[in-house]
């Protein structure tokens, strides 16, 4: 999560036990579970929606 507040992104809301956060120029909000372990596509996936790569 605290990744995607690094680039930007600001928390919109919470539904039932998933996070949310969007940006502006962004149209796909990024969808976070609130899992005790999230699973790696999950992570993947948002990752590439928010448009951050691998250094």
């Amino acid at each position: 999560m605290k990744i995607f507040e690094l680039a930007g992104f600001k928390f919109k809301r919470s539904k039932g036990d998933h996070l949310i956060y969007t940006k502006p120029g962004i149209s796909r909000p990024i969808i976070i579970p609130k899992y005790k372990e999230i699973p790696v596509f999950v992570t993947k996936n948002n990752l590439r929606a928010a448009g951050i790569n691998k250094p």
